[in-house]
């Protein structure tokens, strides 16, 4: 996998403000390249099965081409092929988009928005469970339920 480090400032510790001492700067190193779903199966909190889940989730999402997109694209677009050589890129852009769909689909309702976020959107949990105005520390539970259906639809053992 790809490594992008970069140092990333965490808190501000130390004496506090009015006393003279400048505070103390605390750092972290970052890979920019490691998605939340990845951080959290590196760390043991995803099984492989939820991984590959949501992995074969996000790569609908991309094939289907979803993303956001700033400006109208006008260079040819080349994807893989997914075993059927007969098709064209418009239909596996389809094809692609129904799956992504019916994964959402049966996830089932108030969990589409934790999987878009952290699995398609690359948003961390902590970010997400802001957003959404949840409890701290329940969007791991959340994703874990979600990934689980997603992993029955795709049939993933």
């Amino acid at each position: 996998m790809k490594r992008i480090l970069v140092e990333r400032e965490l808190t501000e510790e130390g004496p506090r403000r009015g006393s003279g001492a400048k505070p103390k700067k605390r750092s972290v190193t970052v890979n920019l390249a490691e998605s939340p779903l990845s951080w959290l199966h590196s760390r043991g909190h995803l099984d492989d099965r939820l991984f590959d889940a949501g992995e074969r989730l996000r790569a609908d999402y991309e094939r289907a081409q979803m993303g956001p997109s700033i400006t109208m694209r006008w260079d040819p677009v080349r994807s893989k092929s997914t075993g059927d050589p007969g098709l064209t890129h418009s239909e596996i852009q389809i094809a692609a988009k129904d799956r992504f769909d019916a994964a959402l689909r049966d996830a089932g309702k108030g969990l589409e928005d934790i999987l878009w976020r952290v699995v398609c959107a690359g948003e961390s949990l902590p970010a997400a469970e802001r957003t959404l105005q949840w409890p701290a520390r329940s969007g791991k539970l959340v994703l874990k339920l979600a990934l689980e259906r997603v992993a029955d639809y795709y049939c993933i053992r």
